[in-house]
């Protein structure tokens, strides 16, 4: 049986989560479309917010 691929926002959620855990800057969002982009960046901020308040340390 094959594995059904995920959301495509929850993805650009998830890779600006990342994004914003390892410090890389905003301007480096990979997305045009301005859903995506805008769960990008919601992920981003998600991940920045996280990182400054300590949860993660890279």
């Amino acid at each position: 049986m094959k594995r059904q691929k995920r959301d495509r926002l929850d993805r650009a959620f998830s890779k600006g989560f990342q994004a914003g855990i390892g410090g890389r800057s905003k301007d480096l969002c990979p997305y045009a479309n301005l859903d995506s982009k805008s769960q990008w960046l919601g992920g981003w901020r998600e991940g920045i917010d996280g990182r400054l308040s300590g949860l993660f340390n890279k």
